[in-house]
């Protein structure tokens, strides 16, 4: 396969970004696309080239017979999708092949396969990997999907079955609630994924979400690059990911890894990919899912193994051997990333739009921030309301929390609310400082959190208005006297 030498980015924001500047180090050059509201983006004006796609600010991001076209004509050898949007489309990966581009991800029938929760659950479970109880085909009637759920005993979890991120998933407890908890999540399927169908499992009670970073070239090679822990989230998004997880047990922690490359192998798997777990109280494992993309968590992973993943993927795109084996993996210390959002945590977390204003980011060692965001920037309200990733690093849990806690303190940004409070409230909790914590932690943790807390920061800029408006009248003062 040829050397890539001009790559379009399918996306926007900070993963948009985060692409130009993997491609800058490997000397191709990047091309983006920009909807009407992108337009003063910082994406836009750091890529070689920028070209608009006009329609429904959303939708111009999707069209991909539009992006393929900009792509042909901007003499693109390949196209990058990023995360979300058309990441893991096994239409438009296919597409990209037929038109002569390079798709910078998994083959289209691993999208396919992945892309639909039932078939991926079944294939892992030929290949020895344990999943939990429940339907490997689509539940279409309620009726039916009550008795299933009865056998099974509840509590169990409705999931659509071609979606992901927590959309079209719902958790019933008692037989009364299955009814209008199916037509809920079916109808939120179909919003959200065009397809309405279903499926359902047993629902393990807090357990620990936790996913294993592959990476697997065109000849074989499988290697991990460890695992990362995102057990705390809220309505089953995100919010923290931490690599390592830091009470993971070493023989757990060694199977996870074990299953994982075993059956991206034995599946002839390439490209960059996250084999999802849970984990119960027990120590048992249980495969979820499989993600064929970059995720928005790859940073913690990059962070602890000096991995550039997205160069990786780049690189196996164009046919390249892995550059190193698995004993040749030195993951180091423990990182945590924390999702920014624009929303209000006291306003059950509104989303939350405006122009940047005062914005101050943390900095210094072992601190990373991926962000798109910069002063007199405008959020538009048609996205996801995640604006940033903060990432930190040390070389041990306790270093690395307390890192966490002082660029929290530093990190400011006004003209909209974010989560940011939320997460100086996490990083104080003893349970976290402790390493104690699964999905439901913020449940049970949000109602003792102080989210109108202000930080040192805020305090301080207190100090310094006020400072800076004793030295004005001083002035002000001096000059009445002189006069």
């Amino acid at each position: 396969m040829k050397k890539i030498s001009k790559v379009l980015i399918a996306n926007r924001g900070e993963i948009a970004l985060r692409i130009i500047r993997a491609c800058k180090e490997l000397e191709i050059t990047s091309v983006v696309i920009f909807s009407e509201v992108d337009v003063d983006g910082i994406w836009v004006r750091k890529a070689d080239e920028c070209y608009p796609i006009m329609g429904n600010p959303v939708e111009a991001y999707l069209n991909y017979e539009r992006i393929i076209s900009i792509a042909k004509k901007s003499d693109c050898d390949a196209i990058h999708p990023g995360y979300g949007f058309l990441s893991e489309d096994a239409d438009f990966a296919k597409a990209c092949g037929d038109n002569g581009l390079i798709f910078i991800g998994p083959k289209p029938e691993h999208i396919e396969l992945f892309g639909d929760k039932m078939a991926s659950k079944v294939a892992m479970k030929k290949i020895g990997v344990p999943v939990l109880e429940g339907t490997d085909t689509p539940v279409l009637d309620k009726k039916e999907g009550e008795e299933i759920a009865i056998e099974i005993g509840f509590p169990v979890i409705i999931k659509a079955a071609f979606g992901g991120g927590g959309r079209g998933m719902r958790i019933v407890k008692k037989a009364k609630e299955f009814s209008s908890m199916f037509e809920s999540a079916t109808n939120e399927a179909v919003k959200y994924f065009g397809k309405g169908e279903v499926f359902i499992e047993k629902y393990l009670e807090n357990p620990r979400h936790i996913e294993v970073q592959i990476i697997a070239d065109s000849y074989g090679n499988v290697v991990h690059l460890g695992e990362r822990d995102c057990s705390i989230q809220r309505r089953h998004q995100k919010v923290i990911e931490i690599a390592p997880s830091p009470l993971l047990n070493e023989e757990v922690r060694r199977e996870l890894y074990r299953v994982s490359t075993k059956a991206m192998f034995k599946l002839g798997y390439e490209s960059v990919g996250t084999v999802e777990f849970l984990v119960d109280a027990d120590d048992n494992i249980y495969f979820i899912e499989m993600n064929t993309r970059v995720q928005v968590e790859h940073t913690v992973t990059e962070v602890i193994s000096g991995v550039d993943i997205i160069q990786r993927m780049i690189q196996i795109a164009e046919g390249d051997k892995l550059q190193f084996l698995q004993e040749e993996v030195n993951l180091r210390g423990f990182a945590i990333e924390f999702r920014i959002n624009s929303e209000d945590p006291q306003n059950n977390f509104m989303p939350s739009c405006g122009t940047i204003k005062n914005y101050l980011t943390p900095g210094g060692p072992g601190v990373r921030l991926d962000s798109s965001l910069y002063e007199g920037y405008a959020i538009p309200p048609n996205y996801d309301s995640m604006i940033g990733k903060l990432i930190v690093h040390a070389l041990d849990w306790e270093g690395a929390v307390k890192k966490a806690r002082r660029a929290l303190d530093e990190y400011n940004i006004d003209g909209l609310k974010t989560n940011i409070a939320l997460h100086r409230e996490i990083v104080r909790d003893e349970d976290f400082k402790s390493g104690r914590f699964n999905t439901g932690f913020l449940d049970t943790k949000m109602d003792v959190f102080n989210l109108s807390a202000k930080s040192s920061l805020e305090e301080e800029q207190k100090k310094i208005s006020f400072l800076s408006n004793m030295i004005k009248k001083i002035k002000d003062n001096n000059l009445t006297t002189r006069n």
